[in-house]
């Protein structure tokens, strides 16, 4: 039998690397979709498999019922919740350009409800510069509404992408959810590393994608709720706004909505609403943490199973490197690190564990 030349074999390999550089390049406009066309397929696998039976396992009406699930149960609501979002943004907006809300004087009104001897003190010993720190705030909404009207003007010349990138991952989550079982398959006998590893790793992206949509969602959506009913409650404006910064907040592992609850309890502490800032400030981190201690551990620590800490770093850093998509894929990444790595040191055992005994 004749041997393959070297230069034919490394010839060939060039090309494969090369095409598949490629074809991942012309793919980067829309790995947001291809990703989360992806995580949604898993998500609704159950969903599918549910009506495989009641269609006697027809696959593409079973695929299309699943689609259709996914744009009633999260398009659909988003659609309305972003709208109003858009409108209290842009009222909050107004409302800061036009002074109705204004930091820096906020900033004065906690300074002056501070007693005289810690206010001393704090000025005695420098800690902080009150003129400078009010100059700072007045810069910082400056460039904050710069930042909003920017924002909203991209959004607007963003909707035609933003349209093709929701078609398109409808589009490919109608093929992923019906030709779900055949696409793994295909990765699995193209890919490069033993069975056992391809194995591994698909059951980690499965398992990361589920407990990060579906438990990391449900509970910042719980957590922003119970924080935003409790501003409604006390009576601070622009409820949804802030509802939906602690939503996303909430994202994060142990700090999540109280970095917008615990000032905002201070300031109505420090302006005379002591029993609205204390109501505000017990409830939302008794509920908060409840909510951290027993749901998040059910919904998302069986799938990621890592420390907090891991899980908040590699959200932040996820978000900062990969904007909203980092959200999964910071996780995914630092999974598919200990995965890998689990699985090396595994590799390095086995031999000495399968080692025969010798016997006396």
């Amino acid at each position: 039998m004749a041997t393959t030349p070297l230069s034919a074999k490394l010839s060939f390999s060039f090309v494969v690397v090369f095409a598949t550089a490629v074809f991942v390049w012309l793919l980067l406009p829309f790995y947001g979709a291809i990703l989360w066309a992806a995580i949604l397929a898993i998500v609704v696998n159950s969903a599918n498999k549910g009506f495989l039976r009641m269609l006697n396992g027809r696959k593409t009406p079973a695929a299309a019922l699943s689609v259709l699930t996914c744009v009633c149960m999260l398009l659909l609501p988003a659609s309305i919740v972003l709208g109003s979002l858009t409108r209290e943004a842009t009222n909050l907006y107004v409302a800061t350009r036009d002074r109705q809300f204004d930091p820096a004087k906020t900033l004065e009104q906690v300074w002056a409800a501070i007693p005289d001897s810690l206010r001393d003190f704090v000025a005695n010993n420098n800690f902080i510069d009150v003129s400078d720190l009010k100059q700072s705030i007045n810069a910082l909404v400056g460039q904050l509404s710069q930042i909003i009207a920017t924002g909203a003007l991209n959004v607007g010349q963003g909707t035609a992408m933003l349209l093709v990138n929701i078609l398109l991952m409808l589009y490919l989550l109608f093929f992923f959810v019906r030709d779900g079982a055949e696409v793994i398959e295909t990765i699995k006998s193209a890919s490069p590393f033993e069975r056992r590893h391809t194995d591994h790793f698909i059951e980690k992206f499965s398992a990361v994608a589920k407990s990060t949509v579906l438990g990391s969602i449900i509970v910042a959506m719980v957590q922003g709720a119970i924080s935003g009913l409790m501003f409604w409650v006390v009576g601070i404006p622009s409820v949804l706004v802030w509802s939906a910064v602690m939503t996303l907040l909430s994202l994060l592992p142990a700090v999540g909505a109280a970095l917008v609850w615990g000032p905002a309890a201070i300031y109505l502490m420090a302006t005379g609403s002591v029993a609205s800032g204390v109501i505000l400030a017990v409830v939302c981190g008794v509920a908060n943490t409840a909510v951290d201690n027993f749901l998040r551990p059910l919904l998302v620590g069986k799938g990621i199973r890592l420390p907090d800490y891991i899980v908040l770093v590699a959200t932040i850093g996820g978000l900062a490197s990969f904007g909203v998509n980092g959200l999964v894929i910071g996780p995914l990444i630092a999974t598919l690190f200990f995965s890998a790595w689990s699985l090396f040191r595994d590799d390095l055992r086995r031999p000495k564990e399968e080692e025969p005994k010798s016997g006396l």
